[in-house]
This record gives C-alpha cells, structure tokens and sequence, in this order.
C-alpha cells in the first residue's frame, strides 16, 4: 500500500483539540527537573478502535515515579470521565503542584481546569504546532529519553 501510495481510510479519534473558548495555559516544564513524587502529574487520553466507534482510556500519572494513579474508560469523549479520574487521584494521593495535559478539549474545559483551580494546583500544556504534533524542537515536549532531565527518573529496584 505505502509503494502504490495509497491508505486506508477509517475514523480516526481527535482527542487533541482544544474547546472553542477554552482558556488554553502556558507550558511550565521547561527546564523543569522531576526530582519527587507529586511535583508534577500529567494525563492523556488514548483510543482504542472498536467495531463501532471508540473507546476511550485516560490515565492520570505521577511523572517522577511514573505510577498510574487513576484511570477511566468511557465511550463518549466528554469530560466527565476525566474529572471523575482526576478526583479519584487527588483524593487518593493529594496534590501535585503542577498538572501537565495536552490541549484536548476534555483538558481545557471548565469541570476539569476548576477542579485543578479549586485543589490550588497549576495548570500546564503542551504547546502544539499544528493539531496533534508537539513542538519538540523548541523543547515544549518532554524528551522520551530516560537520561533528559526534564524526564522523570526511573526508580531503580
């Protein structure tokens, strides 16, 4: 298929896009270092295909020790499932300073920044080019390397 040049064409999630008048926040970790568990937790939502539609997975995680704190499924991409997440790892695990997203839409809503707003915790977002790409060469995204120091130390056993 990829000689001939062609793909195959299916629906896709959009899971990145920011809500129309959703306040979006600047990027606080740049140059940040992850040393402690609960400085800085972050979430994302992923997709999983299914006959008819989606379902859709978010996971919050604590960066330092890169624990999954709470998760949710849901078939609808509302932001309801991800407050209900956030509030299950806040109250199991208290506050993290910074709470680091994507601008997807379920992020940038009201129920789930005033959550955040309402426990005192700073908002962060990942700055993004164009939809759906991160801007790794300004540095915006956190490095997938284990030696950055922007990215959280794996604990050794």
């Amino acid at each position: 298929m990829r000689q001939m040049g062609i793909t195959a064409l299916y629906p896709k999630a959009n899971t990145s896009r920011p809500g129309k008048r959703h306040k979006i926040y600047p990027y606080l970790l740049r140059g940040l270092e992850i040393d402690r568990p609960n400085q800085v937790w972050a979430t994302d939502i992923c997709y999983v295909p299914m006959a008819r539609g989606f379902v859709y997975v978010v996971a919050i995680m604590d960066w330092y020790s890169r624990k999954v704190l709470a998760w949710r499924v849901a078939n609808t991409m509302d932001a309801d499932f991800c407050v209900e997440a956030l509030e299950e790892a806040l109250c199991r695990y208290g506050t993290p300073e910074i709470f680091n997203t994507d601008q997807g839409a379920q992020f940038t809503s009201e129920a789930f920044t005033g959550a955040l707003k309402a426990a005192g915790i700073r908002i962060s977002m990942l700055e993004l080019l164009r939809r759906g790409t991160c801007s790794r060469r300004r540095g915006a995204c956190p490095s997938p390397s284990p030696t950055s120091r922007r990215t959280p130390a794996r604990r050794s056993r």
